[in-house]
């Protein structure tokens, strides 16, 4: 699970349900919660048999799964992505994919929306979903509480919460 905030949490408490063993990895390392820090993909991902991608969009995360993350999965291993199409390199999983070596599963694409003619749509091993993971019961009284919150910092002049420039 590469991405651990609250997102990955809830989805690590759902594969842990179907007894799946999951490595927890984020911005740094948390060693009271084992979760480790993004600076040691290179250790952890030869041993993954699926790597979830549950990372937002900002300047550290932008391509931080490229064609050396890639390389260092084991063959056949899946490549999931429900946070953000540009965390994970395109072109660098399409001469995996193409190769036979890894699958994916995506929710989210670079770009997207993803062009009809696009070489993912036809990837062998590739699942394309319509960027529809987020969507649950749940989510709708999620979001206005957000935009309350946003709406009190906007007037009372803090900073927003989890603001990106870009």
């Amino acid at each position: 699970m590469i991405g651990y905030g609250s997102i990955g949490a809830a989805l690590e408490r759902r594969l842990l349900a179907c007894e799946a063993d999951v490595v927890r990895v984020a911005r740094r390392a948390r060693p009271q919660e084992n979760v480790h820090a993004v600076d040691e993909l290179p250790a952890l991902l030869p041993e993954v048999d699926i790597a979830v991608l549950v990372l937002p969009e900002t300047p550290a995360t932008t391509g931080l799964f490229g064609a050396k993350e890639l390389a260092a999965l084991p063959d056949g291993a899946l490549v999931v992505n429900v946070g953000r199409g540009r965390t994970l390199d395109t072109e660098a999983l399409l001469r995996e994919a193409g190769a036979g070596r890894l699958r994916a599963a995506l929710d989210v694409t670079d770009p997207e929306p993803l062009p009809a003619a696009h070489p993912l749509r036809t990837a062998p091993g590739a699942l394309l979903t319509p960027h529809v993971a987020g969507g649950s019961a749940s989510f709708r009284p999620r979001a206005e509480r957000l935009v309350v919150e946003q709406v009190r910092r906007f007037a009372a002049g803090v900073p927003l919460s989890n603001a990106y420039p870009g």
